[in-house]
Formats: C-alpha cells, structure tokens, sequence
C-alpha cells in the first residue's frame, strides 16, 4: 500500500492518541524497526528517543525476544486464566515475586498499565470492605503524578498535569497533597512531609490507600524526587494504617537505575504495579503484585474472591516474551547501561542550560529532561526532529529522552545533538507555531 494511500486512509479513520480525530498533525507511517531505529515508509530512519513510550528497553526486533514469541506461538497464542493456568505464567508470577521486595507475594496479571492501577485501587478499597471498614474508599496521592487513562486511575492523576481535567466534575474525589519540592539526591525536611501527615492524619478513617510513583513522576511532569520523601511516606502509612500502592510501570526495570524505584528508599509498598517494560515492547501486559495480608484479607472476606478477571489476563504469548525480556535484562550488565546513558545524557543535554526558554535540564538514570517555560510548539516540533534523523515526542513543557537500553555512544550522541539543534531554534518554532 503506498505511502499516499496509507496516510489518506489514516486520517479518514484513525484516532490517534491525545490527537484531534480529523486534524491530527503530521503523522509518520513505520514499515520496519531494528535495534533502536524507525525505518519510515518513505525510506528515512530515525534514531527512536522514546522507547515507544519507554517499553522497548531491548531495541526492536531482538532476536532473542522473537524466537520466545514463534515458540509459544506453536504451543497455544492464548487460553483463558480462570481455571486454567500454564507455564509461562507461572515462570513470570515466581520472577516477578523474587525480583520484587518482600512481603509482594501475589501476582494478578491483567492488560496494561492502566488497568493495573484500576485492579490496585479495586484491591484496596475490597481489602478494607473485607476488613468490615468499607467507608474507607478515597485515595491519597501526590501533585503531578501520572497513573493512567482509565476511570479511577484517572481520578488519581494531577487535576492539572495530568491531562484530565476535562473530566474533573465526573472522576471521583481524591486527596492530593503537594509535589515533593525535595530533589533525588537530596535529604527530605521535614516541612516537605508535613501536608501528607496532615492529610493522613485528617482523613485517615476514609483513606484506602497513598498510590505515587516512586522517585521518578512520569507523563504528569517527569520530576525526580527524593528517596528519603519517599521513605517517609511509608512510614507515615505505617503509622496511620493506611496502604501504600507504588506504580512502577514506568520506572520498572531498571529505568532509574535500580531494577524497581522503590529500592532507591529501601521500602516495599503494599501494592505494586509494573508494567511497560515488563515484555521489552512486544506485547501488552502488566501485572499487580500485593503483600500477603492484601491476597489473605481479601480471601478471608465476602465474597472471598477479588472482583475482576480481564478476558485476556495472562496471554501466554506476554507471559512468553515477558520471561525472556527479564532474562535478557538480568543476564547483562544493565547498570552499566544505564550509567552510560545517564552520562551520555548528562553531558549531551548540557548545552542546553541558559539556552532561551529552558526552565532546567536534569537526567537521572535512563531519563533526561529538558523543561521548558512554556508549552512546546508540538506542530513544529517533532517534524524537525524527524527531519533531524530522530523520533523525539515532547509533551506539555518537556522535551525528554527514554531511550532503549541498548542504544550506542553515537546514537545517544545525535539524540542529545537534535534535542540541542531544536532547543536553539525554539524562538523562533514558537513564533510559526499555530497550534492551540
């Protein structure tokens, strides 16, 4: 199908993410990819700086990943969970326990990331309905956080950054307290907790659970924040009785340098979701692991079940490439791959500091941003990046890089390079931009 007729067919049909359906911008057909490159249909390669949404830790169409799908494909593509279990499933379900931290002891596999943060709510409002407190239904979280786009994750997202506003009046009511203004690295004072322990200490007999992202806060503002803030947290539901969900999804796997975020404080929450990564790109499929008194509450409660079963839960052809991405995670040295992008990224985005219209730039592990002091021109924007040889996608005031894992020195090197080239030219992008 030729490149004209695929774009006209597109846009008569197509509804692309956070996209107006008849008027969606420039958009770029794919034919193939390889390691950490996009080929376009017109023939161009670009250099991928997302990841495709920070998934593709691995680059694209690894071998070894590949081989994982066609073996399973020869055994069965799907069966259904309830009743029914199988290999696959039951080798993710052991790693994901022993990778995770103690007391995370039950898998619940289900869809995407979304939807893990849909069933961690569920199992905390039925752990406290099991525990004869249903009155306990509300959710505690933190400002420019970022849990998803489905219903009550939305309901925890920042009203504001989170890109949800829209549905304000209809999401049920959560309590947010203030983004942590203490940085990764950085001690946590005191008067950075107070608003939560206030919160806490106000709505306690209400509160299900405190949810966040752990250290790295993605799609609501990509802050990084410090590991004693979220130390602290824990404690302060320790101390009020209320769960602690950590969503991962974004920062599993290493992304932040340590394998899950929460490591960086040495804490377990109660509730974790992961996702993303969890298949290196190829497939959807999340997971949400909760502690042993979560899984043994909820059994011993009415009806003694956990209310949700989604119809491809524990696909096995996601259990298959989520085993062997894993694998292949932990069989090389990825820290050291994340420490070469985290310098690659440091030196590389530095030239942008003091550039007109930059805010600040900061990179940690896998992650460099620059912000910006007003919303990026997206309409100009990643054209020139794909005129530039690289698929950068911006949002909002970021300008950000999540590269695959396996990405080398000189790709690294013309990503930071573009970022730059686009950062000077800003001026004059916002001044042709016409987008709303």
């Amino acid at each position: 199908m030729e490149l004209d007729r695929i774009l006209a067919l597109d846009q008569a049909h197509i509804w692309h993410p956070y996209a107006n359906p008849l008027d969606p911008g420039p958009i770029y057909p794919a034919r193939a990819a390889r390691g950490c490159r996009i080929e376009l249909l017109d023939g161009r390669s670009l250099i991928d700086g997302m990841a495709s949404w920070w998934c593709v830790i691995h680059g694209y169409n690894h071998p070894r990943l590949n081989q994982a799908l066609y073996d399973q494909l020869a055994r069965m593509a799907h069966v259904m969970f309830g009743g029914l279990t199988h290999e696959p499933g039951v080798r993710l379900a052991k790693t994901l326990v022993e990778l995770t931290p103690e007391p995370l002891a039950h898998v619940f596999f289900c869809d995407s990331g979304s939807v893990a943060i849909e069933v961690a709510l569920k199992m905390a409002l039925q752990f406290w309905i099991a525990r004869g407190e249903p009155g306990r239904h509300r959710f505690l979280t933190i400002r420019s956080g970022y849990h998803g786009d489905t219903w009550h994750a939305m309901s925890v997202c920042d009203p504001v950054t989170g890109m949800h506003h829209l549905f304000a009046q209809a999401l049920p009511k959560q309590l947010f307290a203030p983004a942590p203004n203490c940085r990764f690295g950085e001690p946590c004072p005191d008067s950075e907790v107070a608003p939560i322990a206030e919160l806490l200490d106000c709505h306690r007999h209400e509160l299900a659970a405190v949810i966040l992202e752990p250290i790295l806060q993605g799609a609501g503002g990509m802050r990084f924040y410090s590991a004693d803030y979220l130390k602290r947290v824990r404690e302060l539901c320790d101390q009020y009785g209320v769960l602690l969900i950590a969503d991962e999804i974004a920062t599993g796997f290493g992304r932040t340098g340590r394998l899950f975020a929460c490591e960086h404080a040495g804490i377990a929450p109660d509730i974790m979701a992961v996702g993303k990564a969890l298949t290196g790109g190829y497939l959807s499929l999340a997971a949400t692991l909760a502690s042993r008194e979560v899984a043994q509450t909820i059994a011993q409660g009415v009806p003694g079940v956990f209310m949700h079963g989604p119809t491809f839960m524990g696909n096995p052809l996601a259990c298959a490439v989520a085993n062997a991405s894993i694998e292949l995670l932990l069989e090389g040295d990825w820290q050291a791959q994340i420490r070469r992008i985290e310098q690659g990224l440091a030196a590389g985005l530095a030239p942008c500091r003091g550039q007109p219209g930059v805010a600040e730039v900061r990179v940690l592990g896998g992650v460099g941003v620059v912000e910006l002091e007003r919303p990026v021109p997206m309409r100009a924007l990643v054209p020139r990046f794909v005129e530039l040889g690289v698929w950068v996608r911006p949002f909002g005031r970021l300008i950000y890089l999540m590269p695959p894992y396996v990405i080398g020195e000189i790709e690294l090197g013309s990503l930071c390079a573009a970022v730059g080239e686009v950062v000077a030219e800003l001026p004059d992008l916002w001044a042709r931009d016409n987008s709303p």
